[in-house]
């Protein structure tokens, strides 16, 4: 098994600013190593022979045309919304800053 260290689980939690428990570090060091372990098993039988792929179909072409459909009116859109300004949605400032 690979040796993935409780320090390093720490360190790795203190960098993104995960709260871990005791119990959930120990968890985690112990599923993190299991997962370096088998991604080390893919390795191994990965060949030069066989190349790599993105999708197991090959894809090609799969835009479509840009075609205007039916839009909304103004009216129609602005029916649902809790509050507008007959020409736009209102909503509340972000962050404190008035618009």
């Amino acid at each position: 098994m690979s040796e993935i260290t409780r320090e390093q689980v720490e360190h790795l939690a203190g960098l993104a600013r995960i709260a871990l428990t005791p119990d959930e570090i120990e968890t985690m060091t112990r599923e993190l190593g299991q997962i370096v372990d088998n991604v080390a098993k893919v390795a191994e039988v990965a060949t030069d022979d066989v190349p790599a792929t993105s999708h197991p179909i090959p894809l090609e072409n799969v835009f479509r045309e840009d075609v205007v459909g039916e839009t909304l009116t103004v009216e129609q859109a602005l029916s649902g919304a809790p509050d507008h300004d007959g020409s736009r949605f209102r909503v509340t400032a972000i962050l404190g800053e008035e618009q």
